[in-house]
């Protein structure tokens, strides 16, 4: 019988996804990784290298699914909130890229610089994201992109500041989230003024 390496793949990734996400990448372990797949250790190492590499390569692969899962779309400032909205909605139902991210910068910080498919990733998204503000120059697209991940990823991960400043209730996620939305949209609105005022 034909060994499935697509299929052990999936399930080396979506068992390293949960043990990054849940202890980080000092804290993961490779055995618990392969138990949970059910595959033998010797296939990561195979099949992503070390695990730092895995944990790369778990990362990258939710990011660009979630580019999928959360497409930009539309033009104009209404279109930057709606899409910071949605940004919100997603991750607060899956906090996985949430998580991975904070890991990353605590744990790998400035060596991710080194990943190309990473970079190049980025650049895709900041194009993308600069359909959305016509006239908009890149960085000013990728300074608004920027403040807009950092606001959707922080809730989801650092949710237990919220008590201390924030009025809770069963409203409390729609409330953060209308509030990211009328930032985003603010912003967006600022950028594109600005752009049309330089031109």
């Amino acid at each position: 019988m034909a060994w499935d390496t697509e299929r052990t793949k999936r399930l080396l990734l979506d068992a390293a996804t949960a043990e990054f996400s849940e202890h980080g990448l000092a804290g993961a372990r490779v055995d618990r990784i392969a138990a949970a797949a059910g595959v033998n250790k010797e296939r990561i190492y195979q099949y992503f290298g070390k695990k730092d590499d895995l944990f790369a390569a778990v990362l990258a692969a939710r990011l660009r699914t979630s580019m999928d899962e959360v497409p930009m779309r539309g033009v104009g400032a209404d279109a930057v909130g709606d899409y910071a909205g949605r940004l919100f909605d997603h991750h607060l139902a899956d906090g996985v890229i949430p998580r991975l991210v904070f890991w990353e910068g605590l744990e790998r910080g400035a060596a991710t610089a080194a990943d190309a498919a990473r970079a190049e990733y980025h650049a895709q998204k900041v194009e993308r994201f600069r359909e959305l503000l016509p006239g908009v120059g890149r960085e000013a697209a990728g300074e608004l992109l920027l403040t807009i991940v950092s606001l959707v990823n922080a809730w989801p991960v650092l949710g237990h500041l919220d008590a201390f400043l924030v009025d809770g209730g069963p409203d409390r996620a729609a409330r953060r989230r209308a509030v990211l939305v009328a930032s985003a949209t603010a912003l967006a609105h600022d950028a594109i003024d600005a752009a049309a005022s330089a031109a």
